[in-house]
């Protein structure tokens, strides 16, 4: 049994992960970034990610058992999120107004975004631990004989 596809599916799963952590980490931090134009005010982002397309020359190369790369595919965007006005008038970056531009970030969502991204780490780690156990216990089993 290859137990090279399984550790290489779960590192790709990691590497997802951990790039949606960085990304609502990286918007929390910002969150109280104040800004006195649009053009300069941060702009909250997203992971978009893609499938790994099993395309005919993928498919020859899992036959032929050369290792596949299986990292996914991502990019990250920015969002069309609306800033959060508050009233500041002794503000450095208060408008004409008084109002104070600060990045559209939900605090909830993306703190949601991150635990649920470490959890879905943490199930890539535990597979691959499945996995590696499954292999050691094969190992074990063969040269018992």
């Amino acid at each position: 049994m290859d137990y090279r596809a399984i550790f290489e599916v779960s590192a790709a799963g990691m590497t997802l992960e951990k790039r949606r952590l960085e990304v609502a980490t990286l918007n929390l931090a910002n969150m109280h970034s104040s800004s006195s134009s649009n053009a300069d005010a941060y702009k909250p982002t997203r992971l978009v990610a893609s499938p790994i397309a099993m395309d005919f020359s993928r498919l020859l190369l899992a036959d032929s058992g050369a290792a596949m790369p299986m990292q996914p595919l991502t990019r990250v965007v920015q969002t069309d999120v609306s800033p959060r006005m508050v009233r500041d008038p002794g503000h450095p970056h208060a408008d004409a107004q008084g109002f104070v531009r600060y990045p559209g970030v939900d605090q909830a969502t993306e703190m949601i975004s991150a635990m649920s991204a470490l959890r879905a780490y943490e199930a890539n780690v535990a597979a691959a631990g499945f996995a590696r156990s499954m292999a050691t216990r094969a190992l074990d089993i063969g040269g018992a004989r």
